[in-house]
């Protein structure tokens, strides 16, 4: 009888070790989407800060292009909203609205050859496009990020112990279609 009971006693002390294991795992996880999270979070920041400095040096030059700075503005307000929520969902469109708009704005920057050679204009607009390129390489590590949870979350055994301490499914971070199509400078210069 008692050989039986130590049994049993080994099998649960295996088990309760594996299930913290598992719980372990899942946790090392969830901090590492949110840490990946944490890094898009500081630079869009960062480009948060930069866009205004950017619009104040164009305003300079492009008086009669107020459109295009105001599009600039709102879309970066739409981003800090998102990114305040932490909505990955709905960061993916506003992020879309101000790529867009920078396109737009370097683009009638083009007919403005002061603006283009002004120092401070040269220097943020490097510091953006540094900025961009950047969030891309983070959006690409959150999202790999991302889809371990998600799958760990659902795979067997890992969903018992998911469900049992409420581990949730994160959201890609993903852009437009729009986004994603070659840019039509054509249609950026005329309109």
């Amino acid at each position: 009888m008692q050989i039986g009971t130590f049994i049993l006693l080994g099998i649960l002390v295996v088990l309760l070790i594996y299930i913290v294991i598992l719980y372990n795992g899942l946790v090392g996880i969830k901090h590492a989407v949110d840490k990946a999270w944490s890094n898009i979070d500081i630079l869009l920041k960062q480009r948060h800060d930069e866009l205004p400095k950017l619009v104040e040096v164009c305003k300079q030059y492009m008086g009669y292009e107020k459109e295009t700075l105001e599009r600039v503005m709102q879309a970066r307000s739409a981003v800090a909203n998102a990114r305040a929520a932490g909505n990955a969902a709905s960061l993916g469109p506003a992020e879309a609205q101000l790529r867009m708009g920078l396109g737009n704005l370097f683009a009638v920057a083009e007919a403005y050859p002061e603006l283009k050679a002004n120092d401070n204009f040269q220097h943020l607009t490097g510091r953006i496009t540094g900025l961009e390129n950047a969030i891309a390489d983070r959006r690409e590590f959150y999202n790999e990020q991302v889809n371990i949870n998600n799958v760990r979350i659902e795979q067997f055994p890992d969903i018992l112990v998911a469900r049992l301490f409420n581990f949730r499914e994160r959201a890609l971070l993903t852009f437009d279609a729009e986004e994603l199509k070659d840019v039509n400078l054509g249609k950026l210069f005329n309109g």
